[in-house]
């Protein structure tokens, strides 16, 4: 579990199941990975969510299966918008490297918040052009987006976090946005602000922008009212594969592909799979994972991390799906400081060891107070450096192109 997202979120704090492409089915706990090559350019679609998906989606997921078996690609949160001591201009990463990041991760949680009046003087509305606008710059340098949602909980919108509901709001909140609940209308209406951002993100030459979306992440936790301990399995499902059918059947969006992204508890693929929606609503199995690469941890949490991150590859093989690490880092602060060789050892072997194939690792966004990514005076920039230069990472001067298939 991360840190709180950013200093401003404290000053702002004060789904029956949808017949789909595929219908749920028991996973197999115990699946026997596959030859990779079986995904060609002729058949990607048939592995993918959206079978409708734009040219460029589908060369997206095309590509960053490709990825894995050399390289993964290097993202931050908010990179062209949060920096460590407020020190703004280009990205961290690229102060600190040279380089842009080859990912941009963003959020919807203030695009979708109740606040956004789409006014031009609204500070919610400006942040949604923002960030739109940010995602328009990471596609036009060759960057892959990635969003996120922060959804607030349905009854007063403030928050996210399970802490700050009552006992009953946090056992009905998540049942409330179901088919048939209070809060599916109001659910709704979040959705198609989601629709609407992804129908008019568009290029120069007014093509759609894909973006990787992972709606209810770190799951299995207990932080987000969204977690388990608020949503039965079946639940869970229901809401993520309402999300994927409403997003591409009803609304008619088709430059998305989907990430399932718990947090790190899970060991096993069968506890992995406990709540997945289905092969026809997962494009991307990732896992986030902060705990098990903390300070202190060393080789011996670097290790642990692998061997999870190794049952997802081995689950993505089998279903010709992307693997990742969605969500990583850690903090430094004046009271938490740098480890030594965590990202050139501890985070590369991680991301490396055993033969893995992840097509991409995330960290989460600096602030004014600590920093995920160091800039380039921290005492840990030249680790960062090590790291970003090893043969499997990949900036966006070392990234192909991810949006034209190949010949």
């Amino acid at each position: 579990m991360k840190k709180p997202i950013s200093l401003i979120l404290a000053m702002i704090f004060a789904i029956g199941c949808s017949s789909g492409k595929d219908d749920v089915v028991e996973e197999n706990p115990n699946p026997q990975p596959v030859e990779n090559d079986i995904l060609t350019t002729a058949n990607a679609r048939s592995y993918m969510v959206d079978p409708n998906a734009t040219d460029e989606t589908v060369a997206l997921f095309y590509n960053l299966k490709k990825l894995s078996k050399t390289r993964f690609a290097i993202g931050q949160q908010d990179a062209f918008n949060s920096f460590y001591q407020d020190a703004s201009g280009d990205s961290d990463i690229k102060k600190t490297t040279g380089h842009d990041p080859a990912m941009l991760g963003s959020d919807f949680m203030f695009i979708t918040d109740k606040n956004n009046t789409g006014e031009a003087s609204n500070w919610f509305h400006q942040q949604e052009i923002i960030i739109t606008n940010d995602a328009k710059e990471a596609y036009s340098k060759g960057m892959i987006n990635i969003f996120c949602w922060h959804l607030r909980e349905p009854y007063h919108e403030n928050s996210f976090y399970a802490a700050d509901l009552t006992t009953e709001e946090k056992a009905s909140a998540f049942r409330s946005i179901l088919p048939g609940g209070a809060n599916h209308e109001w659910f709704k209406l979040k959705l198609n602000k989601v629709a609407e951002v992804a129908s008019n993100l568009k290029d120069a030459n007014n093509k759609l922008i894909p973006f990787i979306f992972r709606p209810f992440h770190e799951f299995d936790g207990s932080w987000f009212w969204w977690g388990a301990q608020y949503c039965s399995a079946d639940e869970y499902k229901t809401a993520y594969q309402f999300v994927v059918d409403y997003l591409k059947n009803t609304k008619g969006v088709h430059n998305i592909l989907y990430a399932f992204s718990p947090d790190n508890s899970y060991s096993t693929s069968a506890n992995y799979l406990s709540r997945y929606p289905g092969d026809g609503y997962v494009d991307i199995l990732g896992m986030d994972n902060y705990g098990d690469l903390n300070s202190g941890q060393g080789q011996t949490g670097a290790d642990r991390a692998n061997t999870k991150l190794k049952m997802v590859d081995e689950l993505a093989k089998t279903k010709v799906k992307i693997a990742a690490m969605t969500e990583t880092g850690y903090r430094v602060t004046q009271s938490n400081p740098a480890v030594t060789n965590w990202f050139s050892t501890y985070l590369y072997n991680t991301l490396t060891a055993n033969n893995i194939e992840i097509s991409f690792v995330m960290f989460w966004n600096n602030n004014l107070d600590g920093y995920y990514v160091p800039a380039p005076a921290a005492s840990n920039a030249s680790d960062f450096n090590s790291f970003c230069v090893k043969p499997r990472a990949t900036l966006i001067n070392n990234l192909p192109d991810m949006y034209t298939l190949p010949n």
